[in-house]
């Protein structure tokens, strides 16, 4: 069969399925592109999302637990509300049996681990991508990736077997480790794997662990146990032993011989209802950007389960950019706004690299230093809180801040708290995708300035903050009247 090529060229702003000639390509249709069409399309940019499987395909995702930063962000696009009530909450972690962590001192709105599955997460965001006008096209394989000054050429091969040229102003690679993008564009993906064989079981369980995330390895075994609060419990498990191909059949009788040997006890294990196999990579793209095209979650970083940290990674990654690929395609901002994606999401991504690596490491652990190592980081984590609260802030993403210019206030880069306001909360404020200029009570000024929401403190708080889209502080100061406050908007937003 002969394979047809054609071009089109859409007419600008007619959002049509070959793309926009002023908008964006997004290349899969998991969370992280999900998140990210819906931002954008939000704030008024067209787009078209491109994703190689069929509608409807079955979601046999690995992800299950969403951390308390990255419910911050869907609550800043009022979805997380309606996600906590699909799942079920974690409120500790036990590690390595003699290492607990109590989500509850988190400073958050969420103070726990949600446990729902992935596709949860990808319906909520996909029925906001589409309330937001975003198209949609299944079936549809990037072969090939050009660029120019003036935008981004996609060839793309159809569902029928077609090969037509997608146009737009950028595209965004978000399909997952194998990325077709990072293919065309010829980057590496340096790194190697850590884990083969990793064993996966949805199962019941007779005798359940007391409601903490369970992690332990003894030996050869390790184990991992997590329930989903609906009777079913999510069990991730390796055999250093007994390791195996990826397309192995797996057993339940396996899953609870590895449990049994790195927990104790199998927890009176019964009744599957998924089993698969896989392998862990730890690897990082080098640039998330090249030109026009972006690389964000998978496709720009994978890394070992331990911690849940990869969906929750790829989703930060996605409301980092969003905001800032919107302002840029609008004529609102320079295209120097694009590189800080790159110096402020590479470096959480090789941060998210060590320190779920250092979780897996320790649990695999199996000579007597290397256990005797890990009781000694797991003894002065529990009773040293800086430790303690930093361990938590990284794993679960409100530790994350980025990098503030010299001389700036010390809140500049951190990530802003929930703060109460006058007008409701602070998270309410950011559903606008804008910024949001929080003024002590007293220190308004009048109506407020159009480029950002305004927003008065109700905590009695004497810091004006300027909260950019995706949650982090851009500017602070302390008793700043309204030239300084006009510099920092212009700077950030543009002129009035």
């Amino acid at each position: 069969m002969t394979t047809e090529h054609r071009t089109d060229t859409p007419r600008p702003g007619t959002g049509d399925g070959t793309g926009d000639a002023a908008g964006v390509l997004v290349v899969g249709a998991g969370p992280t592109g999900l998140l990210l069409a819906g931002d954008l399309a939000a704030a008024g940019v067209p787009v078209t999302v491109l994703e190689r499987r069929a509608p409807g395909h079955g979601n046999l995702s690995r992800a299950f637990g969403v951390h308390a930063r990255t419910l911050e962000l869907l609550d800043a696009r009022g979805l997380a509300d309606e996600l906590v009530a699909t799942g079920h909450r974690l409120r500790g972690l036990r590690l390595f049996r003699r290492l607990s962590l109590d989500l509850a001192e988190l400073p958050s709105r969420f103070p726990y681990l949600l446990i729902t599955p992935q596709y949860e997460v990808e319906r909520l965001l996909e029925r906001r991508a589409r309330a937001a006008g975003v198209r949609f096209e299944h079936g549809a394989e990037v072969l090939a990736v050009r660029q120019d000054g003036d935008g981004v050429a996609l060839d793309v091969r159809d569902a029928d077997g077609t090969v037509t040229t997608r146009r737009a102003a950028y595209a965004v690679g978000t399909d997952g480790h194998r990325s077709a993008v990072r293919t065309a564009l010829g980057l590496p993906f340096p790194g190697r794997s850590v884990i083969r064989s990793i064993v996966l079981a949805d199962v019941r369980l007779a005798e359940p662990p007391e409601g903490l995330l369970t992690v332990n390895g003894t030996g050869d075994a390790f184990a991992f146990i997590a329930p989903f609060g609906d009777g079913w419990y999510r069990v991730m498990c390796w055999d250093r032993a007994g390791e195996r191909a990826d397309g192995e059949p797996v057993g339940l009788d396996e899953v609870r011989d590895i449990t049994r040997r790195a927990l104790g006890t199998d927890h009176g294990m019964a009744e599957a209802r998924w089993l698969s196999r896989f392998h862990s990579d730890e690897r990082q793209v080098p640039v998330y950007r090249t030109g026009r095209v972006f690389l964000a979650g998978d496709a720009a970083h994978v890394h070992s389960p331990a911690g849940g940290q990869g969906m929750n990674t790829g989703l930060q990654d996605a409301a980092n950019l969003g905001w800032k690929l919107a302002a840029v395609a609008r004529g609102r901002a320079a295209d120097a706004l694009l590189d800080t994606y790159q110096a402020e999401r590479h470096p959480v991504g090789g941060m998210v690299l060590r320190s779920s690596g250092g979780i897996i490491r320790l649990a695999m652990a199996h000579n007597p230093a290397q256990r005797a190592f890990r009781d000694l980081v797991s003894l002065a984590v529990g009773h040293l809180p800086p430790l303690r609260r930093r361990a938590m802030g990284a794993i679960t993403g409100i530790g994350i801040a980025y990098p503030a210019p010299r001389g700036a206030h010390p809140l500049t880069g951190e990530r802003a708290p929930d703060l109460p306001l006058r007008e409701g909360r602070l998270y309410e404020a950011l559903r606008a995708g804008r910024f949001v200029l929080v003024s002590p009570a007293g220190e308004e000024d009048g109506p407020g300035d159009p480029r950002a929401v305004p927003a008065t403190r109700a905590d009695g708080g004497r810091t004006t903050l300027l909260v950019r889209p995706d949650g982090y502080i851009a500017w602070a100061a302390d008793g700043a009247g309204p030239g300084p406050r006009d510099a920092a908007l212009t700077e950030w937003v543009g002129a009035a």
